[in-house]
Parts: structure tokens; C-alpha cells; sequence
């Protein structure tokens, strides 16, 4: 269990949130009066009383208390399982290359796709600003753009920079 004060809710019931600690399942969020906080679910929550939760929450005392019930999620994550696979049937590359056309056709820069695998392929472990500034990129939206690639199992964040997945070495090899 979880208690958080936000202005409005930065998490939704049923899904599935990556953290530094793993995978974190949401089952239930509501909105709790602090008054409604009990002792045991202080106690659920790590937290010796309901008084020290309250006095722990960050934010505005005008914003909501939300109680989040939670679980790590022991499966996993689809992407790692998805990028480890360095097998690609035909049918699954022409979905793959469906998929980057439409990715390069929505964005406002034109193609990067290509260049972005290509280079992560050339330069593994090489900072993301670095690698921004040689495809002439904004270094925030190059790194929204590798989790992009991520998704679609091709790319693998590293502690410094990228490196291509099984999935995307096989991916680029084939095209």
C-alpha cells in the first residue's frame, strides 16, 4: 500500500508501472480523507501510525490523499522477453517495418528511425546528448524516441547510453 498527495492522479488502477525497484501492479486507487487513514494501513504501508504517513506526505495539504494498493509483478517485463528474441519470422519484420514507417511518417522532424538504430548499433554505451548532437537532435526528444524503439524490443537502455537488442541487431541485419 501506498499513500501519496497529487493534484490529481498520477497512477492508474490496473495497470502496470516500471520503477527502480521492478515491476508494480496497481490494483486499487482512491481518495482517502486523512482523518480515514488507519493505523493499519499506515502499518501496510511501512509507516509506523497514520500520523506519521500524513506527516510524510509532499504536496499541498489542498491536494487529494490517494491510497494505492499494490503488488510487484513477478513475470517478466514483455519488452525484455520481446528484445531478447533474435528471431524474425517474415511476418513479424514487415510488422516491425510498418510499424517505424509509421513512427517516421508521425513525426514532425521526418524520419529518424533508421538513423537512431543505426547509430545506438555504431556507438553502444555512448551518452544520449552525445548521440543527440550527432543525428542534430534535442536530446530529450532522442531519448523519448529510444523508448520508442524500446518497446518494440529494439533497443536496450544501458547505466550510460543504449545498445541494440538481439531483436534490433537482427531487425537491422535483415534490412
Amino acid at each position: 500500500m501506498l499513500f501519496r498527495r497529487w493534484a490529481r492522479p498520477q497512477a492508474t488502477a490496473g495497470k502496470v508501472y516500471r520503477t527502480a525497484l521492478g515491476r508494480v501492479a496497481v490494483d486499487e486507487v482512491d481518495v482517502v480523507r486523512p482523518g480515514d487513514i488507519t493505523d493499519a494501513d499506515a502499518a501496510r504501508a511501512g509507516y509506523g501510525s497514520a500520523d506519521e504517513v500524513l506527516a510524510d506526505l509532499r504536496g499541498r495539504e489542498s491536494d487529494p490523499i490517494y491510497r494505492l494498493r499494490i503488488r510487484f509483478v513477478e513475470e517478466p517485463d514483455p519488452r525484455d522477453v520481446l528484445a531478447a528474441t533474435a528471431d524474425l519470422p517474415d511476418d513479424e519484420r514487415r510488422r516491425l517495418d510498418e510499424k517505424l514507417a509509421r513512427l517516421d511518417r508521425s513525426s514532425p522532424t521526418g524520419p529518424w528511425t533508421d538513423a537512431t538504430l543505426r547509430i545506438i548499433g555504431r556507438r553502444p554505451a555512448v551518452r544520449a546528448g552525445d548521440l543527440a548532437e550527432e543525428l542534430g537532435q534535442d536530446q530529450v526528444k532522442f531519448k523519448v524516441d529510444v523508448r520508442r524503439l524500446k518497446n518494440l524490443g529494439l533497443t536496450i537502455s544501458l547505466g550510460t547510453g543504449y545498445e541494440l537488442s538481439p531483436r534490433g541487431r537482427a531487425y537491422l541485419a535483415g534490412g
